[in-house]
């Protein structure tokens, strides 16, 4: 009996299945809202990843293919509890900027809290291209719609987001120690992408 890593193809799938896994947990981050279910919907996913590792082309954007299985089995689960109880609608957005700045954590949360005000068509979007670092045409595979949706949903999406931020339309703080320890933990993972 041989176990998966006796397969060369299944251990160039695992390289890179692990090399996308911090831009994979930002991504769930974004969409999940905390840290937990963020981590439950990675593990899903790589799940997922795995056993449908032999419809996986190599060559191809391994980025993409698991963020669209991510996207999926998060909308699957959304469906499914949906009709158990009512969804939370603020969701916290992974930031990719690196501060020193303790005014700047207060910043992100406003960001953060500013993208929770977005229609979550243009939210997804903003997060796939601005926070994924994604193509256009990736995200438009990703969410199922065409290219010009996802411009004009991240267009919609920057100009909706500086009103807001401009008009200071947002919620008051609350706990500002989890948002900051998950900030921090996202500045970990790009820490060790760079480092990789």
């Amino acid at each position: 009996m041989t176990s998966f890593d006796d397969r060369p193809r299944d251990r160039a799938f695992k390289a890179e299945l692990v090399e996308v896994l911090p831009r994979l947990r930002a991504f769930a981050r974004s969409l999940a809202g905390d840290v937990s279910a963020a981590d439950d919907l990675v593990q899903a996913t790589l799940l997922k990843a795995w056993n449908a590792r032999e419809s996986y082309a190599v060559g191809t954007n391994m980025r993409a293919w698991a963020f669209m299985i991510l996207r999926n089995q998060f909308y699957s689960e959304k469906r499914r509890s949906w009709r158990e109880h009512a969804l939370d609608q603020e969701r916290a957005e992974q930031t990719l900027v690196a501060s020193d700045d303790a005014n700047a954590l207060l910043d992100l949360d406003d960001l953060r809290r500013g993208m929770a005000l977005l229609p979550e068509d243009q939210r997804e979007a903003l997060i796939l291209v601005g926070a994924g670092g994604l193509s256009y045409d990736e995200a438009a595979a990703i969410t199922g719609v065409v290219i010009g949706t996802v411009k004009s949903r991240v267009s919609r999406a920057r100009a909706s987001l500086v009103k807001i931020m401009s008009q200071q339309r947002l919620e008051p703080r609350s706990s500002q120690a989890g948002s900051a320890m998950d900030l921090i933990l996202g500045e970990v993972d790009k820490i060790r992408i760079r480092a990789a």
